[in-house]
């Protein structure tokens, strides 16, 4: 008989005996920066005709996004209609939960893991209940933390990505591995729930993507969950534009990440080279856009891209 792990049995303790390594004080405020990157000023460009021309704008990151402080820059370009969908992976629900909530987040992995106390976090574990609850109101996950986030009045309220999609209406969802962040630890976990709610998300994140024509899809950090969701999206909406012989071919991608690309990295890779798992590369600056599209690439940290992209669009 195949033994399942109890998480009955884990001891869990209070977030407030846990050291934090990133505080509300390290989140930047807006400051109009000088955009020394031409790839995020042309980017800005075709966000502003996407505007114009009613082409979706969705803006897909990591967690670490978060970490680099910049979600008033997000924030404000909600705020001012020129993000219709965020997608991010579920470690981004725990950062954005644990600032809006106490104040900081990020524990230090080396630190914690020796007694087994990583990830055990009383408050952290709400998460669980919550999306709990979304799942049995037939909510997305996103739109399930988002919502809590406002409606209890959280203290750090004004610097949650999920606080702001759930005020402005804009969909932030969540794609989840399961196993892959910590709430997975937790007894009150239901996995039920996070595939209900994520599926949702998906389905949610898909139907902004119908409007791709003439729109621009940025990612920033993301080396796997964005690249995957985003191809497998992308093949539903050609489907359902193939069926009236339509096309959606006409966007622009944009990648920002930290891997040093070759000059030709509008080239697909060699399988035989390195960079041809690195899936952005591949994925959304060649495959997908060599029908009629084009793409932008900028190795850059996320404090310095994401503010210069702001500073080009405001």
């Amino acid at each position: 008989m195949v033994v399942e792990f109890d998480t009955r049995r884990v001891k869990i303790q209070p977030l407030s005996l846990r050291v934090n390594n990133l505080g509300v004080d390290q989140v930047k405020p807006l400051e109009k920066k000088d955009v020394t990157l031409d790839a995020i000023f042309q980017v800005a460009r075709r966000i502003m005709e996407a505007r114009k021309k009613g082409g979706a704008v969705i803006l897909m990151m990591g967690a670490h996004v978060i970490r680099s402080g910049v979600q008033r820059y997000i924030i404000d370009l909600m705020e001012k209609g020129m993000i219709d969908c965020v997608a991010v992976n579920g470690a981004c629900v725990i950062h954005d939960f644990e600032f809006a909530l106490a104040g900081g987040t990020t524990e230090t992995v080396s630190r914690y893991i020796t007694d087994g106390q990583f990830g055990f976090w009383r408050e952290t574990a709400m998460i669980n209940d919550i999306v709990a609850d979304g799942a049995k109101n037939n909510m997305g996950l996103g739109e399930s933390i988002g919502r809590y986030i406002l409606e209890n009045n959280l203290p750090h309220r004004d610097i949650s990505l999920f606080s702001a999609g759930y005020r402005l209406g804009i969909p932030v969802t969540v794609h989840v591995g399961i196993g892959q962040d910590i709430v997975y630890q937790m007894p009150n976990c239901n996995g039920a729930a996070y595939g209900d709610t994520s599926y949702r998300d998906f389905l949610r994140f898909t139907q902004v993507m119908t409007g791709l024509e003439n729109g621009v899809v940025m990612n920033f950090g993301s080396a796997v969950m964005a690249p995957e969701i985003y191809l497998k999206a992308l093949s539903m909406v050609r489907n359902l534009a193939a069926q009236t012989n339509e096309t959606l071919c006409r966007f622009t991608t944009l990648v920002c990440d930290l891997v040093d690309l070759p000059e030709n990295w509008r080239k697909e890779p060699s399988p035989e080279t390195p960079g041809y798992y690195f899936r952005p590369w591949k994925t959304m600056l060649v495959r997908t856009v060599k029908d009629g599209g084009e793409s932008f690439y900028v190795n850059g940290r996320h404090d310095i891209t994401v503010p210069q992209l702001w500073s080009a669009l405001c």
